[in-house]
């Protein structure tokens, strides 16, 4: 499988936080956030978010983040403030608050403009979104995600993986005048690139979602036969096949799942 192929896998994507920004590889559960006072201001932005996310801090936790910020104001040059951003993020993310850490991880990549910087933060804000119940929190979220990646695709036109991310989070978080924008996204991606494993996976899951097992099926064991080692689609594969009351293939998928 290709760097570009495991790009858009969840576990690469926590990796590549964790190198990162040094911070631990569990999931954003929004504890913090979802413990916090109601936020529902039209235009929730991170005036009110953070303060919002501090409240619910530990004394010992809210001391550290405080001294991280002081921190960052004393640095003139843009090199020592991608420094202290990425321990704010870091830390935010390990507290369970991927918005937050989205944040920062926005501020370095305004400061490098790069398109990893870029991808790492709209993949920061990606993460947050299953844990939010907020709506209005959520919107936010996923309009800094997606304007993130689609910074990267302006500095990396021809990186599929940034526009698979894109459409993902319009396909998990479907802009209200246009429901279908990430689907479409992705069948186009597939149109252009019908023998991508990565593109193949996502258009599995949606099939899976919507009960289509007979179309999950078609994408999925394509694209584990392009990659024998996507775990992910064997999971998958055993999942739809016992739908069908294919009990023989199911149980062969669903060894080479859990190996």
């Amino acid at each position: 499988m290709t760097k570009l192929q495991y790009a858009v896998i969840a576990a690469a994507l926590l990796l590549l936080l964790v190198l990162r920004f040094g911070c631990e590889t569990k999931a954003p559960n929004m504890k913090g956030l979802e413990k916090s006072r109601s936020l529902v201001a039209q235009n929730t932005d991170i005036n009110v978010l953070l303060p919002a996310a501090k409240d619910s801090l530990e004394a010992n936790d809210v001391a550290l983040i405080e001294a991280l910020e002081d921190e960052l104001a004393r640095q003139s040059s843009d090199t020592a403030k991608v420094a202290v951003l990425k321990r704010l993020a870091g830390e935010w993310y390990s507290l369970g608050n991927a918005v937050i850490s989205g944040h920062y991880a926005q501020q370095i990549a305004e400061l490098l403009n790069t398109e990893e910087s870029w991808s790492i933060a709209g993949t920061t804000f990606a993460l947050a979104l299953p844990g939010l119940s907020d709506p209005v929190v959520k919107d936010f979220a996923a309009s800094r995600a997606s304007k993130a990646f689609e910074n990267a695709i302006s500095l990396n036109p021809e990186e599929l993986s940034h526009k698979i991310n894109l459409a993902l989070v319009y396909t998990d978080n479907p802009p209200q005048d246009n429901p279908m924008k990430g689907i479409l996204m992705l069948r186009e991606l597939n149109d252009s690139n019908p023998d991508n494993p990565a593109i193949l996976v996502q258009l599995g899951r949606l099939a899976m979602r919507t009960n289509q097992f007979d179309r999950a099926v078609e994408r999925l064991g394509r694209a584990f036969e392009l990659d024998p080692s996507l775990t992910e689609a064997a999971c998958m594969l055993a999942d739809a096949y016992n739908a069908l009351g294919d009990k023989a293939k199911a149980n062969s998928f669903a060894e080479k799942c859990t190996q």
